[in-house]
């Protein structure tokens, strides 16, 4: 964070001063540290005689005019990073000539040598408040201008902007763009890699660096951007407000993606080096659909403040997976993956201590930088959900177009989003605002019923909520029935209606047959955990979730049965038979089965007992080497199956059929050994014991130790969940957590395990500038042999483990 600016003070300098434009030189043909940034600001005084301040952080000033007048230069704070100014007129031309720091850990203007042909990448990333590490600037939402960048770039060089460019020798030039926030303007330089299309009047671009040219899928990206258009365009009634729509995949990404006007960066994980699952293709669309909805909603459209963040965020992914529904080939299948992926995401993080109401009170940035979480995101958008059942799909549409076209380039509050919405549907959601918004927790709904000759004479809809986080709220719920009719199970009653209070009763069930199973949020319309009866339990248990015809209950079957077991109403050994007896009739719901198998491994090695935990990942481990086995060859299915088999053998069989594959001795058909696999492979292989080091090298302990597993690359801030953007807590959707590992080193690790790690790979790595770190943060205990190959490797050309016989190609230093 450049600068904590306070919610007050911005408040404060909105009242003082109106921007009007700002124009950006920028000079990058200097050293590897600084650029030469000479910024004009044209700004109108609101209250003559009163002093402010504008952003510029970490600079060397050179030179500042107000009006034609020198300032001081030596009453800039570059620590704080703030220009102080004297009271200005009614009209203003402040110039600010400066020395700006390149960045290496992603904030500000970023800067990256390519370590495969040694070019040189520059990407910008201003999210919440660090375009003032570029240029100087009045950094704060709600102070929009237009902006105009010229760039002097060395030769080779493409450079991309918010607005279309042009070229003369080795300059660039961009016009002036419509008005915008601050926090989304953006530049992106070097030899990047380029493929054009137009759709529909919209010039399109996709890039990458040079040398993942070869490996990026530009036709799957365009197909699902022009999608996309034409969607918002049906459902918003605004047309694309900013020109031309590029899509640029940069290096050392700090988040996911990020919604820059018109030049929307991603994490270059999207460019797929090699073969992935349709689950992950699935949610790099929905990461390109979220980018593309902000450019309604945060970019033409912008909160004021950075409390409305959330519904900034939930907003995007509540459309994006709209949009897939309607308008892409995942159809409804892409709301399956909502609910298994990121509802999951935030039933996970609403039930930690750092849970926090969704409308977060936010005093300044660095308040904002603790909120990019599953609560921003996944929950908001899960209310959001919720909030389109209430008031009607419909409705909310037309709420949205309202409002639209009443704040275009303009900067609202909850309150404008809320009053629209209440005016295209007759919903009072003053209380739905105080419910969903300003509370914490999950509530969680059971059915409660009673029977007379096998029909229901009551049925009730029991509502409950912990002793910390008591309160109840107003849900839309649907409860369907399912029967096992000729080996399927299918609904044979539905019923809809709002659940309030403790208890609710649902009359249109009383004298209906009990079914084999009870679903209450049926086609998951609300926000909440869901427990199953002691008849739709056994129903599941004993094979009814393989029965189902449609993929959205069959995966709320899988949720609520996740959700019993973290809760302790399901043993974790049975969640491990369920998976074990039903995860390959999943079928083609890849990120319902990529989530329950890891769910089941997370069951098997964290839940169970000690002592029955071994026989639990033998009973997983046998079910999936038999799926790997009736999988169609070359599957996405028989992948899926092969990297959860990798994560969880620990047996000596196991452990040697993973190691047959990798030496390409027992190939499963149509199975590619490609780079990831090798590696996932190598990682199961260095866990379990079975690759090992030279002898002269230092010996490893045998000693178990328990698990530790690193924190994986922030993507949500969506995936995902899979959503990573994280931008900035949205979660990578395609990054592989490193090793859990069960060996550790006897001897200490801060000072040999880079010799050890130098001896097997040949590595010439300093343990002076690398051993205290491994991937960024310091290491003290085991992350054992794998972690320190990983680091090791990206420190030297070569990146081969012993007798593997292979190199891992793009290994650099974290």
């Amino acid at each position: 964070m450049a600068d904590n600016l306070t919610r007050t003070e911005a408040a404060e300098r909105a009242r003082l001063v109106r921007v009007a434009a700002y124009a950006v030189e920028l000079d990058l043909t200097g050293g590897a540290e600084r650029f030469r940034s000479t910024t004009t600001v044209h700004f109108t005084g609101l209250k003559p005689g009163a002093p402010t301040f504008i952003d510029l952080h970490d600079a060397h000033v050179h030179r500042a005019t107000l009006n034609g007048a020198d300032l001081d230069v030596s009453t800039y704070d570059a620590a704080k990073g703030r220009f102080p100014l004297p009271p200005p007129a009614v009209h203003n031309e402040l110039v600010i000539e400066a020395d700006c720091a390149y960045s290496r850990t992603g904030e500000g203007l970023h800067r990256f040598v390519d370590p495969l042909d040694g070019a040189v990448y520059l990407h910008s990333h201003f999210e919440t408040a660090e375009a003032h590490r570029v240029y100087a600037c009045f950094d704060q939402p709600d102070l929009k201008a237009t902006f105009q960048l010229t760039v002097h770039a060395p030769g080779g060089w493409t450079c991309v902007s918010n607005s279309m460019g042009g070229r003369t020798g080795n300059t660039w030039r961009f016009p002036p763009t419509p008005v915008m926030s601050t926090y989304i303007t953006a530049l992106v330089a070097g030899p990047y890699h380029k493929v054009t299309d137009e759709h529909d009047g919209i010039p399109l671009g996709v890039y990458c660096r040079a040398s993942l040219a070869e490996h990026l899928d530009a036709d799957n990206i365009l197909e699902v951007t022009r999608q996309g258009f034409d969607f918002f365009h049906r459902v918003f009634g605004v047309r694309y407000p900013f020109g031309k729509y590029d899509q640029l995949f940069v290096p050392e990404f700090n988040a996911g993606a990020m919604e820059n006007a018109g030049c929307v960066t991603f994490l270059e994980d999207y460019v797929f080096r090699s073969r992935v699952t349709d689950a992950v293709v699935e949610r790099r669309a929905e990461t390109i659909l979220h980018e593309m909805a902000h450019m309604w909603f945060g970019d033409l459209v912008t909160m004021r403040w950075w409390d409305d963040l959330w519904l900034n965020e939930s907003f995007a992914t509540y459309m994006a997976v709209l949009s897939q529904a309607e308008a892409t080939r995942w159809g409804k299948g892409a709301w399956t993956t909502f609910a298994n992926v990121e509802k999951a995401w935030a039933y996970r993080q609403d039930q930690l201590p750092s849970t926090h109401p969704i409308a977060a009170d936010i005093p300044d940035m660095q308040a904002v930088e603790v909120n990019f979480d599953g609560i921003t995101y996944a929950k908001g958008a899960s209310v959001l959900k919720q909030l389109v059942a209430y008031v009607g799909l419909d409705n909310f549409l037309a709420g949205v177009r309202d409002y639209f076209a009443e704040h275009a380039w303009g900067n609202t509050e909850l309150k404008d989003l809320l009053g629209a919405l209440e005016r295209t549907s007759g919903r009072d959601l003053s209380s739905w605002s105080k419910e969903w918004l300003e509370t914490s927790w999950v509530n969680t709904l059971r059915p409660s019923f009673t029977l007379t000759d096998g029909r229901f004479d009551t049925f009730e809809v029991v509502q409950e909520a912990p002793a910390d986080y008591p309160t109840l709220r107003s849900h839309r719920v649907a409860i369907g029935l399912y029967t096992l009719t000729g080996g399927q199970l299918v609904r044979t009653k539905r019923v809809e209606l709002d659940v309030v209070g403790a208890r609710t009763p649902v009359a249109d069930l009383a004298g209906e047959q009990q079914p084999d199973l009870v679903l209450i949020n049926d086609d998951d319309l609300t926000y909440a955990k869901i427990r199953l009866d002691e008849r739709s339990l056994r129903t599941l248990v004993d094979g009814g979730i393989a029965a189902f015809t449609e993929s959205l209950p069959r995966a709320l079957c899988w949720s609520a049965a996740w959700d019993m077991t973290r809760d302790g109403e399901l043993s974790a050994h049975d969640y491990v038979r369920l998976v074990a007896s039903a995860a390959h009739t999943i079928g083609g719901d890849l990120a319902v089965l990529e989530s329950v198998l890891n769910q089941a491994r997370v069951s098997a090695v964290q839940y169970t007992d000690p002592a029955t935990r071994p026989r639990a990942l033998a009973l997983l481990a046998d079910a999936l080497r038999s799926m790997i086995e009736a999988a169609a060859p070359g599957s996405d299915q028989q992948l899926a199956y092969l990297t959860s088999l990798a994560a969880v053998s620990r047996r000596p069989g196991d452990l040697a059929f993973l190691r047959d594959i990798r030496d390409g001795a027992a190939v499963p058909e149509g199975l590619s050994v490609d780079a990831d696999l090798r590696w996932t492979l190598v990682h199961a292989l260095v866990s379990g014991g079975v690759l090992t080091e030279p002898t002269s090298t230092p010996s490893w302990s045998a000693t178990p130790r328990r698990a530790v597993s690193a924190r994986r690359p922030s993507a949500a801030r969506r995936s995902p969940p899979p959503r990573a953007r994280p931008p900035r807590g949205r979660r990578s959707p395609v990054g592989r957590s490193p090793a859990r590992c069960s060996a550790a080193p006897s001897w200490d690790f801060r000072t040999r395990i880079i010799r050890n790690c130098s001896a097997l790979i040949g590595s010439r790595t300093s343990t002076k500038s690398a051993v205290f770190t491994v991937r960024g943060r310091p290491t003290p205990h085991a992350h054992s042999r794998w972690a320190a190959f990983r680091y090791c490797s990206s420190n030297g050309k070569r990146s081969t483990w012993p007798g593997t016989g292979w190199r891992r190609p793009d290994i650099r230093r974290p």
